[in-house]
C-alpha cells in the first residue's frame, strides 16, 4: 500500500464540467481526511472512502470540513488555498490525507502524502497548508 501526494485525476476532468465550486461563502464543502500507511491513494483516487482511514482520540471519520478561499489568479495560474486544518486533544497517527468534495459524493481532489507516519497523544494534530500562490498552493492550475 502507498499514499503518493497527487491532484486526483478525475477531479481534472470535473473542473471542466463544473462539478468543484470553490467560492468561498457560497460553493461547496470540502474535508481532509486522514489515512493511515495501509492505504491506497493517488492520482487514481476518485473519492473518499472509510478503508485505513485513521482513528483516534477526537478524530471523526470523514474528517475537518475545511475552510477555503475563493480561487483567484496569481499572474496566469488559477489558485485555491484552505485554512489549516487541526484536531485539538486527539491521539492520531495518520500518514497521509484526501481533499474531497462532500457536496458531490464525496469526489476526491487532491491526495496528500505526509512523508511518514506523524502523530499526536494527547495534542494537536495539524496539517498546515502552503502559501496561496502560483508556485506553492495546495490546489493550482497554470
Amino acid at each position: 500500500m502507498a499514499i503518493t501526494q497527487a491532484m486526483c485525476s478525475s477531479f481534472k476532468q470535473e473542473l471542466l464540467v463544473g462539478t468543484h465550486n470553490f467560492t468561498n461563502s457560497s460553493g461547496n464543502t470540502f474535508k481532509l481526511a486522514l489515512f493511515t500507511s495501509s492505504a491506497s491513494l493517488g492520482a487514481a483516487t476518485t473519492a473518499y472512502s472509510s478503508s485505513n482511514e485513521a482513528s483516534g482520540t477526537n478524530y471523526s471519520a470523514g474528517g475537518n470540513t475545511l475552510v477555503n478561499q475563493t480561487p483567484t489568479l496569481d499572474s496566469t495560474t488559477a489558485i485555491t488555498d484552505f485554512s489549516d486544518s487541526s484536531w485539538s486533544s486527539s491521539t492520531i497517527t495518520a500518514r497521509g490525507g484526501l481533499i474531497y468534495n462532500s457536496s458531490a459524493s464525496n469526489k476526491a481532489v487532491a491526495v496528500l502524502d505526509f512523508g511518514s507516519d506523524k502523530s499526536s497523544s494527547n495534542g494537536t494534530f495539524s496539517v498546515i497548508f502552503p502559501a496561496p500562490a502560483a508556485s506553492t498552493a495546495i490546489i493550482r492550475i497554470a
